[in-house]
């Protein structure tokens, strides 16, 4: 059966890779804080059903949220898995008892990351690996070639297929491409938070996809305030407006949306079908920091 249309259609990020812009987050999926699991597994088992009903083809996780939750509650949601549904996960960091996010960069760290993610999702093989360098929204400076390239042999060994980047700069960047192709990077930008204008436009030139998280995270007072007045003037709501510039900025974007509620996943669905006018999209350019 035919993937629905989503809102972006879709993009190719490799030869056996075309997945649909509009993707899931299973962030959320986990319990407050991203620690321990959920109030309703129940509810956190339709969501995942309803995404891939909706036509999302393209679901981001990562064994450290919970930790282990996320990645228990999407095989038991979706195993055995479609055929055209991929799943993209991130290794480089840990939960401690605390809920703290630390680095987890070793080369044995790593190889153990990428046994449990394949483990724990019921996977032979994992679609992407994104290796996560920075913290929660701005990268840390210095070299990623040691754990990159233990990805990279570990993609040579059969057990990634494609590689992907979280939290870095160009320089990390174009240093984990002198080892290995990435298919993506996922960084921290949103309408008010537009540091990576310029990488986004590299990544599309070499159609490398792009993945904002926060669409909506660190916003100041007046910039919300500017963005909720575009939004009541498009009877549409904030987020739905942050998503749909998201896709007009970029056709390398692709949104991963986390929710932990089947009404909640079909407004983002529906309203990243927004078109915004030329005048609104001016005004809302104006509000980055």
């Amino acid at each position: 059966m035919a993937a629905k249309a989503l809102p972006g259609g879709t993009f190719t990020m490799a030869d056996d890779l075309t997945v649909t812009r509009m993707g899931y987050g299973a962030m959320q999926l986990a319990g407050p804080h991203v620690f321990g699991p959920p109030a309703d597994r129940d509810a956190a088992v339709a969501v995942l059903r309803e995404a891939v009903r909706l036509g999302i083809n393209h679901i981001d996780t990562a064994d450290y949220y919970g930790p282990y939750v996320t990645n228990q509650i999407i095989k038991e949601a979706l195993h055995p898995y479609p055929d055209d549904l991929h799943i993209v996960t991130k290794v480089g960091a840990l939960r401690d008892a605390e809920g703290n996010w630390p680095p987890a960069l070793a080369p044995e760290q790593l190889r153990q990351a990428v046994s449990d993610n394949l483990d724990r999702l019921g996977l032979d093989v994992l679609d992407v690996v994104n290796l996560r360098v920075g913290g929660l929204d701005r990268p840390t400076p210095g070299s990623i070639s040691e754990p990159f390239t233990v990805l990279a042999q570990l993609q040579q060994e059969g057990l990634i297929k494609h590689l992907g980047l979280s939290t870095v700069n160009a320089e990390q960047i174009a240093e984990a491409q002198s080892i290995a192709p990435i298919v993506c990077v996922q960084n921290f930008y949103n309408i008010a938070n537009r540091a990576d204008d310029g990488l986004i436009d590299s990544l599309a030139a070499q159609g490398i996809a792009y993945v904002p998280y926060f669409p909506l995270g660190g916003f100041s007072p007046l910039q919300s305030e500017e963005l909720n007045a575009v939004a009541t003037r498009l009877d549409a709501t904030p987020m739905a407006v942050a998503l749909a510039w998201l896709l007009q900025r970029s056709p390398n974007i692709l949104l991963i949306p986390g929710t932990s509620s089947v009404a909640h996943l079909r407004e983002n669905v529906t309203g990243a079908a927004l078109t915004l006018p030329e005048d609104e999209l001016t005004e809302l350019n104006s509000i980055a920091s």
